[in-house]
């Protein structure tokens, strides 16, 4: 018997709320009770009352928002339940970046499952998803398109090893620079690499945690003068735009988005988010009776799977 409540979870100005738990998942405003999935700037926002996540997503949001970051953390470990008024919780690794976490909700004998960022590829710095049974999975729909398949990401660093000058790397400062920064030191071990002083916080966060990323040191302007080859500066978006005519370098973007590519001198699709076979995927572990979608467009996954299992669309 089907008692899914279709208003279990409703999207608000303020984000996703759960009205039966009083509570938000990754709202996008100052709440009293957030529950947090991961440490990106998209979901989790600062001011919050009572925050529920993991602890790299403390340490991430802390060393971001400092004093503003919430008025009180609650650290809830993987597979730990807990609850919010009637709404049984725990939380299972997301594969997006370290601490990320899918959210499962119990409530009235039914599962919801919310995935937050999540991807299905290995990936050494951070905690491999775990797929768990759910009635109700609600996914993310960022890349869900039959025709976009991510490329491997140890073929696509390796594209590195064929530049010889230096390269500018542009990157998420937070999950995406750490990645490189352990792909770089595996698959290019010839390649030195200098990493931007507002990233090496966050990289400092995963060693903290035990997270081995390899070699690297703090960018050095004379490195890059001197040694005009072999080195790799991974720095954030906006430095990276804004370098736009930076002489003697080789610039490269690292992501999944097809339009971030243009104009640069390598093409370098490595995405921290599931494509199309990763939420077919998920959605044949999960085994939901109905699957909701947010962030980006899910009518795709509405006609694929039509007549076959309910698919609503959020957003």
């Amino acid at each position: 018997m089907n008692n899914i409540l279709q208003d279990f979870i409703e999207l608000t100005k303020a984000g996703l709320y759960c009205r039966y738990g009083d509570f938000y998942l990754d709202p996008q405003q100052p709440v009293t009770r957030a529950v947090i999935s991961h440490a990106h700037g998209d979901h989790a926002f600062s001011g919050n009352h009572q925050v529920y996540c993991t602890k790299a997503t403390q340490l991430f949001m802390q060393h971001r928002y400092k004093k503003f970051a919430a008025a009180d953390f609650h650290i809830i470990n993987y597979r730990e339940q807990f609850s919010l008024n009637g709404v049984t919780i725990t939380f299972y690794p997301a594969g997006h970046i370290l601490g990320s976490a899918m959210i499962l909700m119990e409530y009235s004998g039914i599962k919801y499952l919310y995935t937050g960022d999540y991807k299905t590829e290995a990936d050494d710095t951070c905690e491999s998803i775990e797929f768990i049974k759910a009635d109700v999975l609600i996914t993310e729909t960022t890349f869900a398109n039959p025709e976009l398949a991510h490329p491997n990401a140890a073929e696509e660093i390796r594209k590195l090893n064929t530049v010889e000058s230096n390269i500018m790397l542009g990157a998420y400062a937070l999950g995406k620079s750490q990645r490189l920064i352990a792909l770089i030191n595996q698959y290019c071990p010839d390649k030195k690499i200098l990493v931007h002083h507002s990233i090496l916080p966050f990289v400092h966060i995963y060693e903290q945690l035990g997270i081995k990323l390899g070699k690297y040191q703090p960018y050095d302007r004379k490195v890059m003068k001197q040694q005009l080859t072999g080195n790799i500066y991974i720095v954030p978006p906006m430095v990276f735009n804004s370098y736009i005519r930076a002489i003697n370098v080789v610039r490269v973007f690292a992501t999944g988005w097809q339009h971030l590519q243009k104009g640069n001198g390598l093409h370098l699709y490595i995405s921290d988010h599931v494509d199309w076979q990763g939420i077919i995927k998920t959605i044949e572990a999960v085994n939901p009776t109905e699957v909701w979608t947010l962030h980006g467009d899910g009518n795709q996954l509405k006609n694929h799977f039509e007549n076959k299992l309910v698919v609503k669309i959020l957003n």
